[in-house]
Parts: C-alpha cells; sequence; structure tokens
C-alpha cells in the first residue's frame, strides 16, 4: 500500500516535475532584478513601487505580459509544491525533521502569496501589499492581545531577515547548491553573498516597520517592501543605502537564476 511519503518520495523523483520547480527559481529571480532595478530607478528620484505587486504591474506593461504572468504562477505553484512534497519526506531527529518541515512550509506559503499575485495581474487585477500589510496591522491593534501578536509577527520577520544576513555571511546557502568547482564556483558564491545580505537588509526592515506601528498603535507605519526600502532613504545617506540594497536584489535574482541550475532537488 503506497503511503503519503512515499508518493511524496516518487514525486520528487520525477526528472519531469523537477524540471518544472527549477523553472520557479528562474520566476523568483526574474521578480527580484525588477524590484532591484525599480529599487534603484526609486534611488535615483524616479517613482514605481519596489515590491512584488509593482514587479508583476511591470511585466503586466508588455505586450505578452499576461501570458508570462500565467507562466509565473505555474512555475511558482510548482516550486510551492515541491517543498511541500519535501517537507513530507523531511529526516534526521525530531526536532531537526520538524524544523525542516516548517522552515519548507513557510516557504512554500511564500511561492503560493506570489503566485496568487501573479494570478491577479495576469486577469487585469490589481493588489497591492502595502494596503494589505496595514489592513492585517489595523485589525491585529482592534484585537485583544493584537499589539503582542503583531510584534510577534514583526520579530518574526525580523529573525528572517537576519537568517538571510547570517547566510549570507557564512555562506550557509551553498549547502543548497551543488557548485561547480574551479573558477566557476567564486562567481556564483559571490552572487549569492550579496544577493542573501541585500535580502536580508529588506525582509528585516519590513519586520521592523510591523514592530513600529504596534509600537505606536498606527497601522499606517507598517507596509511591504516597498515601504521597508523607501524608508531606508530616510536614512543618512539613504539614497546611496537604498541604491545598493535595489542593485543587491537584484544580484539576488541573478543568483536565483543560477540556483535553478544548481539547486538540491
Amino acid at each position: 500500500m503506497t503511503t503519503a511519503k512515499s508518493a511524496a518520495r516518487e514525486a520528487r523523483g520525477s526528472d519531469a516535475f523537477r524540471r518544472i520547480a527549477r523553472a520557479g527559481f528562474v520566476v523568483v529571480g526574474l521578480v527580484h532584478i525588477i524590484i532591484g532595478a525599480l529599487a534603484v530607478s526609486i534611488a535615483s528620484g524616479a517613482g514605481g513601487d519596489a515590491d512584488q505587486d509593482g514587479a508583476m504591474e511591470q511585466i503586466r506593461s508588455t505586450p505578452v505580459g499576461g501570458l508570462v504572468l500565467a507562466v509565473i504562477a505555474a512555475a511558482l505553484i510548482a516550486l510551492a509544491v515541491w517543498n511541500i512534497v519535501s517537507a513530507f519526506v523531511a529526516t534526521g531527529g525530531e526536532v531537526k525533521k520538524w524544523g525542516q518541515r516548517i522552515k519548507l512550509l513557510g516557504i512554500a506559503v511564500a511561492y503560493l502569496v506570489i503566485a496568487g499575485l501573479a494570478t491577479v495581474y495576469a486577469f487585469g487585477g490589481n493588489a497591492e501589499s502595502e494596503e494589505s500589510s496595514q489592513t492585517l496591522s489595523a485589525v491585529l491593534l482592534s484585537a485583544p492581545g493584537g499589539v503582542i501578536l503583531l510584534i510577534a509577527i514583526g520579530l518574526t520577520v525580523v529573525g528572517v531577515g537576519i537568517g538571510f544576513i547570517v547566510s549570507g555571511f557564512t555562506r550557509g546557502f551553498e549547502k543548497l547548491l551543488d557548485l561547480p568547482s574551479g573558477k566557476g564556483r567564486m562567481p556564483i558564491v559571490a552572487l549569492g553573498v550579496t544577493g542573501y545580505l541585500a535580502k536580508g537588509v529588506a525582509v528585516s526592515v519590513t519586520g521592523v516597520l510591523f514592530v513600529i506601528a504596534a509600537w505606536t498603535h498606527d497601522p499606517d507605519k507598517s507596509g511591504g517592501l516597498d515601504a521597508a526600502l523607501r524608508s531606508l532613504a530616510d536614512l543618512p545617506y539613504g539614497r546611496v543605502i537604498l541604491w545598493l540594497v535595489g542593485a543587491g536584489l537584484a544580484v539576488y535574482g541573478i543568483f536565483s537564476i543560477a540556483r535553478a541550475r544548481y539547486a538540491r532537488m
């Protein structure tokens, strides 16, 4: 009798499934390159939304934007399913196994959210991540214990961002890849270090905004990635910082495209 775990292992062994899931990394890379370009544009004094919905809007404005968005959604769903399947077959001790499962399922949810955005934009709709963040903050702040919960959400997001930064400094992401030896290895590692550091900064600042919203009881203080990146511009030498983080996010996108080739799957 086939169990859920054995079915999951069989699915992971499918070459076709693996190739489709790898395409998801290309899609993630494309989205980050666009977000990074938008952040650099903002740092240079231009407009735009430097977040996932801003990237979707840019893609939709192209002649084949609807089709590209549909492909993006399909590839991200495949990558999310891959992570869910991987969670079923996680190995190790109980603590390590459940830690892996929680991490993989969290990543899958993130991919599914972006896939949902792509689907909405593919069919002509619109979605504002900043408004969603502010609405969530307002709902929580009006609920009993909501302040504590919103702070917990913010600190969790900060923790994810710090995880990216640590992985960038320690090159922990190398464990996820089958990298070539010789001269071809270091350029990919350099892309990963730069990209992970920039991604970590952006994610951490997003979490800080949730904490500020809870602390000040002002849901308008929270926001998505675009608000986080724009807040960097208010710092001393903020435009330079925003430019560097934006460029780093684009580098993370290039690294994600390379990951499609070298990811351990």
